[in-house]
């Protein structure tokens, strides 16, 4: 078979081409009998399949040309591959604990070859709505996000290293303009790719679509994400994008990287979290209301922003005399003035966060990719009392996103609506 140019792979072609690459098949000792090849892609873009042999296992992601859950109509360019397996190295050098090895990367395929993660790894999102606890997620998500966030900003590398990797990303443009459409543009018009809780939710759907002030803050925060080069974001963090157990956290699925603002991935986490708290009730049976439930949510988010900022200003601190150029020592030369300039950076990445937050809580709602943590409550009317409590609170937080100095005051708006 002849791999030089594109094609995407089944499973029979699967075998075949993984005998022609080394860093694959010796993953399974040359051994090819009794492969087991499932095709495990339930997302929206690509084709996964897990490989397991009797001395190893992988995983292979292929990019298909076009949005694999709405057809060829939906062209997208298969080049996001290059940039999700530079993304996972980059990001993986800064945080080995918390994301997936790549073995292999073949970008005429668009085909990553990385490590598997075996049982009893699962979606976080799965988890969330099983009313699974995970003691360790704030702690393994806030290092993620503090290590990837600031060891690819200015604070850590000099603004020629910083440029280069923008220029870099610049070519991701595709599936930035994607996240542009769904989170920033359809759900404040009428689109052919929106859709609601109907008819329950046509009333909400429509107040979104008049409120001008909503309107306004939605096109600062979309041209920040547009033009602030802050840091490689994963451009895609919420609770599926995610692989846990009581003891693992490991990010995946970064195609959508690119060098935007560090709110874009905290808020997507955080605006995740939020959506799970308002599912619960519509999960709730006789005998676990998840009342319980719902308060380690909501400590997981307070948890997860508080770590991130004690860690993210613990990096600063260690690396302030390194080659990051945004704060010279020279100038920034003592400790009230360091803390003056943290405070207002952290200030404006907590305000980003809730507003991006919020703006993909909207979006999960009335666009086009909605979250299973409310497609799996069976009763529409229930189902819609959920997400119209969740529009609330992402509608109050983004035209108010300034006027929240800490996350325990987030965490009072969201206890006041529910």
């Amino acid at each position: 078979m002849d791999f030089s140019q594109f094609r995407p792979l089944d499973e029979t072609s699967l075998i075949e081409y993984i005998k022609t690459v080394p860093s694959l098949s010796d993953k399974l000792d040359n051994k090819f009998d009794g492969i087991e090849i499932k095709e495990v892609g339930d997302g929206n873009l690509n084709f996964v399949y897990v490989v397991v042999g009797s001395s190893g296992s992988f995983v292979i992601k292929q990019a298909i040309p076009y949005v694999r859950c709405i057809g060829e109509s939906w062209p997208m360019t298969k080049e996001r591959a290059y940039f999700e397996a530079v993304a996972l190295r980059k990001h993986g050098h800064l945080c080995p604990n918390h994301v997936p090895n790549v073995y292999h990367f073949d970008r005429t395929m668009s085909l990553i070859g990385m490590r598997y993660l075996e049982p009893p790894h699962i979606i976080l999102r799965k988890g969330l709505i099983a009313g699974i606890e995970y003691p360790l997620l704030a702690d393994h998500i806030s290092e993620y996000m503090a290590k990837t966030l600031f060891g690819t900003s200015i604070l850590y590398n000099s603004t020629t290293v910083h440029k280069e990797s923008v220029a870099e990303f610049c070519g991701n443009v595709e599936l930035c303009r994607l996240t542009e459409q769904v989170v920033f543009s359809d759900p404040y018009k009428v689109s052919e790719h929106n859709r609601w809780t109907s008819p329950y939710l046509d009333l909400d759907a429509e107040a979104i679509r008049e409120d001008n002030d909503l309107k306004v803050e939605i096109a600062e925060l979309k041209a920040k994400f547009i033009e602030r080069t802050q840091a490689l974001v994963h451009g895609d963090l919420h609770t599926g994008s995610i692989m846990v157990t009581q003891e693992s956290t490991q990010v995946i699925d970064p195609e959508f990287a690119f060098y935007g603002p560090m709110g874009f991935d905290i808020g997507a986490f955080l605006g995740n979290l939020i959506l799970a708290f308002f599912s619960q009730d519509g999960h709730a049976v006789e005998g676990n209301d998840r009342k319980a439930y719902k308060e380690w949510i909501l400590r997981m988010i307070e948890e997860t922003w508080n770590l991130f900022r004690k860690k993210f200003v613990a990096l600063w601190e260690l690396h302030k005399d390194g080659p990051g150029e945004a704060y010279l020592p020279a100038i920034y030369n003592n400790p009230e003035l360091q803390q003056l300039v943290q405070n207002k950076y952290l200030t404006e990445v907590f305000h980003d966060s809730l507003g991006f937050g919020a703006a993909k809580m909207i979006r999960r709602i009335v666009g086009v990719a909605h979250v299973a943590d409310f497609e799996t409550i069976k009763d529409p009317s229930k189902r819609a009392e959920c997400e119209r409590r969740g529009l609330e609170l992402a509608k109050l937080v983004l035209k108010k996103r300034r006027n929240f100095n800490s996350i325990s005051q987030v965490i009072s708006a969201i206890r006041e609506i529910q």
